[in-house]
């Protein structure tokens, strides 16, 4: 059992305290403790609600001082759960500030905003930048990991359009890194995830975007195999403005869908166009044609869009990912075969992303998965702990059959905790003394820990 919270630190950490601090038994508590994976019930010695980097940095004090593990939350969206532990939670969803410079196109985001927040900040001046594929989604973990989203191929990853952080290290020091400044920690940023120090702040590109247009298209689960064929065709010469998604999914009950695929397991395409429906419909036609059995085509807000997928809190997630060299035919057989095997009904995805585009084209940055074409995503969500290893053993399962096509790198945020090799796999064997000389410099005793760790040399 963990020793108890001295008290007189803890008097004294509240008296200097702009936030709140949660103990157990506190009126809050069981509410700031949930994140987003059901799987996932730890109780926190203390929960550090903070409202400033001041309040961040005397959190990470008190937690060395007292010997406790610091988890970090932001959105709360790690499906492995880190962002909560049973020792300190250093909490920043109070500092989900967005400030919009549409002149200069940038926006300056504080360390616990979500997806919702920047989006709805921007989407007043017709700007945007890649968020992503959930509105609650913390900016700061997507856009550390990397940052995959629906915008991708045109305006590159999250990180991409990083272009300055504040953080707060393990000796409590507020650091400001860009090119120019501390360059080696902030391009450690840029897929590297939180093993640097805990993120306050950090500045976008923004890009013009008033509306995106949306095709969601659907069919029998038998149809998969063809029109995930003719999907990677279509894709090999797509512009940058068009992304999207092959998935089966449980088909929701929308007016769009046919009563047939209501409840049951739906294949499914979704196209996204950066911009209008007249220019969306015309690069979408070479889809429109083969025998979908429910449409909905719109022009929207990105704002609006970005929520339009949520899954929400509280369902048992198990996710994993591949990334692939090509998706030939076995391959396509070999992935809608495996949806049988999906947990149906459910908020579970089996999705196929695209990349390429401007993801393709990106930075000297940790991430070695920018390379491949295509993404595979087993994103297992549902309700019923008796589904529990049926849903795990379908993620593996997915992934492996995918295997012979694999570059064996792998975005972080897409998975959980599969080991050291993964972790490995995720940051590029070629950046591995490069980054750990980095989190040696900023954090040697590796106090952040929770997270896909990066060891200090």
């Amino acid at each position: 059992m963990a020793a108890a919270l001295h008290p007189k630190l803890l008097t004294d950490l509240r008296s200097g305290f702009a936030g709140e601090l949660l103990t157990p038994g506190d009126g809050e508590y069981d509410s700031a403790r949930v994140v987003f994976n059901a799987m996932i019930d730890r109780h926190p010695q203390l929960i550090a609600q903070c409202a400033n980097p001041a309040d961040v940095a005397a959190a990470i004090a008190f937690g060395r001082e007292q010997g406790l593990e610091i988890a970090v939350r932001s959105g709360g969206h790690a499906v492995s759960g880190v962002s909560v532990n049973d020792g300190l939670v250093v909490d920043l969803r109070r500092m989900n500030s967005v400030v919009v410079d549409p002149e200069a196109g940038v926006a300056r985001v504080a360390g616990g905003a979500t997806m919702s927040d920047l989006d709805r900040a921007t989407q007043p001046y017709g700007l945007a930048v890649t968020g992503g594929r959930d509105s609650s989604t913390g900016v700061a973990g997507l856009t550390l990991g990397g940052g995959s989203g629906w915008l991708e191929r045109k305006y590159g990853l999250a990180c991409d359009n990083l272009l300055a952080a504040k953080l707060v290290t393990a000796d409590g020091e507020l650091l400001a890194a860009d090119e120019d400044r501390h360059p080696e920690l902030f391009w450690a940023l840029h897929g590297g995830g939180g093993n640097f120090g805990v993120a306050t702040e950090l500045t976008f590109r923004l890009h013009e975007l008033p509306t995106v247009t949306i095709a969601m298209l659907l069919w029998q689960p038998e149809a998969g195999p063809t029109v995930l064929r003719h999907y990677v065709d279509y894709m090999a010469t797509a512009p940058d403005e068009v992304g999207g998604a092959f998935v089966h999914f449980t088909g929701p009950p929308e007016e769009f869908v046919p009563s047939g695929l209501v409840g049951r397991l739906t294949a499914a395409l979704l196209l996204t166009y950066a911009g209008g429906e007249q220019a969306g419909r015309e690069v979408f036609r070479p889809m429109l044609g083969h025998g979908h059995a429910g449409e909905l085509i719109a022009e929207l807000p990105y704002a609006d869009f970005q929520c339009m997928l949520d899954d929400p809190p509280g369902g048992r997630n198990y996710w994993s990912a591949e990334y692939l060299d090509s998706f030939p035919g076995a391959a396509a057989d070999l992935f809608c075969g495996r949806a049988a095997e999906m947990v149906v009904p459910s908020a579970s995805l089996n999705a196929v992303f695209p990349q390429g585009g401007a993801v393709a084209r990106g930075g000297d940055h940790p991430v070695p998965w920018r390379a491949a074409p295509w993404a595979v995503h087993p994103f297992g969500v549902w309700e019923d702990p008796a589904d529990d290893a049926r849903g795990r053993q379908w993620a593996h399962d997915v992934c492996a059959d995918l295997q012979p096509w694999s570059i064996g790198a792998v975005y972080l945020n897409f998975i959980g905790d599969e080991g050291a090799e993964r972790v490995a796999a995720g940051l590029g064997t070629g950046n591995a003394r490069r980054l750990a000389a980095v989190k040696s410099a900023y954090d040697p005793e590796n106090v952040f820990h929770l997270n896909h760790n990066i060891v200090p040399v």
